[in-house]
């Protein structure tokens, strides 16, 4: 690849991080999705937490699910937004007449998911430390840092999804925004271990690769819910879902184009 293709690419990429940095600027709700939502859920759990009276290790157990679930839907809905808003505002045509590839319009989106989402990590880490005592950092930078690049790429799986839907069901496709991390919720253990889940969903969380990053990072808290290879089935899980939904993305795209469901749903 030569250099002025790879920068071509590059500003490609970097026209939908501009993009959904520009829309999450202009719409005032946006803040709901970053400080509002993300907030109340971690204290109304932490006090919860409180109120029952846990000790340190299981109140941590907890946190540290609530905290990746914010993490999560929020970089989720920003790869979901690049399509879903376009939808809405019946100019999805227009995005696609761009000279640009499917993975550019994902990693763009996701880039700045990225970004947003670590700023609700930061934030909601913080207040996990003054209002419960629980220090996020214990374990290392290392493992942090892995941990969070496993809820990153499990956030550009769910996107990815959303949009796929998107693109063969139009607007009944939009609700799996929100619904897809409530059923991640429920399978993966994020307030509880998923062992004690009934049949058969233990085995179907063990599909998910969330499953394996919490239980990594959980493992730094005294917490052993019996899985090994932890980071090797969580990130080879998450780059297994990521290539399988990007060709599948581009199929149901060149699908939406062939049979006019892309200017179907821009009228």
């Amino acid at each position: 690849m030569s250099s002025l293709t790879l920068h071509r690419r590059l500003i490609q990429i970097w026209a939908f991080v501009f993009k959904n940095w520009i829309i999450a600027k202009r719409n005032v709700f946006t803040i709901f999705e970053i400080l509002f939502w993300p907030v109340v859920g971690f204290f109304s759990v932490g006090l919860l937490t409180s109120f029952l009276e846990l000790d340190p290790n299981k109140t941590g157990f907890i946190l540290v699910g609530v905290i990746s679930m914010s993490v999560i839907q929020v970089c989720q809905i920003d790869v979901a937004y690049v399509l879903l808003y376009d939808l809405w505002s019946k100019s999805l045509k227009h995005t696609f007449i761009a000279p640009v590839q499917s993975f550019q319009l994902i990693l763009g989106s996701w880039l700045i998911g990225v970004i947003r989402s670590f700023f609700v990590f930061l934030l909601l880490s913080i207040f996990s430390s003054l209002a419960f005592g629980f220090d996020l950092l214990r374990p290392g930078i290392g493992p942090l840092i892995l941990f969070l690049l496993g809820l990153f790429l499990t956030a550009a799986s769910v996107g990815m999804s959303v949009c796929i839907l998107v693109l063969l069901f139009g607007y009944m496709a939009d609700v799996a925004a929100w619904s897809f991390s409530g059923l991640i919720s429920l399978i993966c253990g994020i307030y509880y271990p998923v062992f004690i889940l009934p049949f058969p969903f233990p085995q179907i969380a063990q599909a998910i690769p969330l499953t394996y990053f919490l239980a990594y990072f959980r493992s730094f808290y005294g917490f052993n819910e019996g899985f090994k290879n932890v980071l090797a089935w969580g990130f080879g899980l998450a780059g297994l879902y990521v290539v399988a939904e990007a060709i599948l993305f581009k199929a149901v795209l060149h699908r939406a184009r062939k049979t006019g469901v892309l200017i179907k749903l821009s009228e």
